[in-house]
């Protein structure tokens, strides 16, 4: 392919990209440290990776409550934003912008993670399935269904952690809204059973997330704001999809269309939701003439399918995951047409710098 729309500049807000490789948010679990904060070996592993158009940081957790995995890293103490903010400084120092996942997992935890407290959820359902504590993986359990306070706190939550990535130098955020954590459980149906403001209809079903965009607009241009969304993950984290779940994300995106943001980012389904009822196959294509701002398109993407994507106006930019774990200057090997390297998934989610750090450039 002669043009590689993938390798051109794009304007989401006030930033120029300077290509449109970007990378996908990863949980790598290396902050195993008492605060887990970002340190040195995070610091390396994304400054690494800093030709990408843009960095979406790995889910960091917006509060105590918040956490489902084991050394991951948090944004909502100073220890953590001062470890941020050497990451951000090293990605800037080398031209490269980031932007940080703020993530709350709601049920898909354990109460390991709580001091022997429940997990909080929108309705006391258990999703069945398993999460990653530091006794390894052990079966989630029916969490506490939030009351409104709780929601309230949350959303605030969310505010003060966009508030701290500002002060750790991030260029903006996204809102994890996906994957079968708490924003996607509060959305689906089969996930919440609320009857009151936050549940009931596709509305309030949806009401928690135009209050968290609205309450971090009041600390940081909405231009710096993304939301990522998975609307057709199934059989996935526990979640199921229903006759209401493509009619509550066609609302949720076409009411994003009120707001200035940076850019929605979606994934197409994880797996084969061909035989499955009310599902939808092709995201990008369902939702580009929906949505007008910038869209980011994510999920099983190589060079090839990326740039025709681009060129077929599906989408404005696409987000790769594993490839940037094995490759770090992805963006530069694109260009030059270069053999790109495997990735090693039993190093995934382990500590240290095997797996993590040690893939080299093609300088190297």
């Amino acid at each position: 392919m002669k043009r590689q729309p993938l390798l051109e500049k794009l304007q989401i807000g006030d930033i120029e990209l300077k290509n449109r490789v970007i990378m996908a948010p990863l949980t790598r679990s290396r902050a195993n440290n008492d605060e887990n904060s970002p340190f040195d070996i995070h610091t390396e592993y994304y400054r690494q990776r800093s030709s990408a158009g843009l960095i979406i940081s790995e889910g960091s957790q917006i509060s105590d409550k918040a956490v489902g995995a084991i050394n991951t890293p948090g944004i909502y103490t100073k220890g953590q934003v001062d470890g941020w903010k050497k990451v951000t400084k090293a990605v800037h120092d080398e031209g490269g912008k980031i932007f940080v996942q703020l993530w709350h997992v709601g049920r898909i935890s354990h109460p390991d993670f709580h001091n022997g407290e429940l997990p909080h959820a929108p309705s006391a359902i258990n999703p069945n399935t398993k999460a990653f504590t530091p006794k390894g993986f052990k079966g989630t359990v029916t969490p506490k269904e939030m009351s409104i306070p709780e929601i309230k706190q949350t959303i605030l939550d969310f505010q003060n952690a966009a508030k701290n990535a500002l002060e750790a130098g991030f260029d903006g955020v996204e809102i994890h809204g996906s994957n079968g954590y708490l924003l996607h459980q509060f959305f689906s149906a089969t996930s919440n059973i609320r009857t009151d403001e936050y549940g009931g209809s596709v509305k309030n079903r949806a009401k928690i997330l135009f209050e968290i965009i609205d309450a971090i607009k009041e600390v940081m241009p909405e231009e710096k704001i993304g939301l990522r969304l998975n609307p057709s993950l199934h059989g996935v984290f526990g979640m199921t999809l229903d006759e209401e779940t493509i009619p509550t994300f066609d609302y949720i995106i076409e009411k994003l269309n009120n707001y200035n943001l940076a850019y929605l980012h979606l994934s197409e389904p994880f797996n084969d939701v061909s035989d499955v009822p009310h599902a939808v196959t092709e995201i990008a294509q369902r939702y580009r003439p929906i949505y007008k701002g910038v869209l980011i398109i994510n999920a099983n993407f190589d060079q090839e399918k990326g740039n025709r994507f681009i060129l077929e106006g599906l989408a404005d930019a696409v987000a790769y995951g594993k490839l940037f774990i094995s490759n770090p200057d992805l963006a530069e090997r694109f260009a030059q047409g270069a053999e790109l390297a495997d990735w090693d998934e039993d190093t995934f989610y382990t500590t240290g710098e095997k797996g993590y750090t040690d893939y080299p450039k093609l300088s190297d």
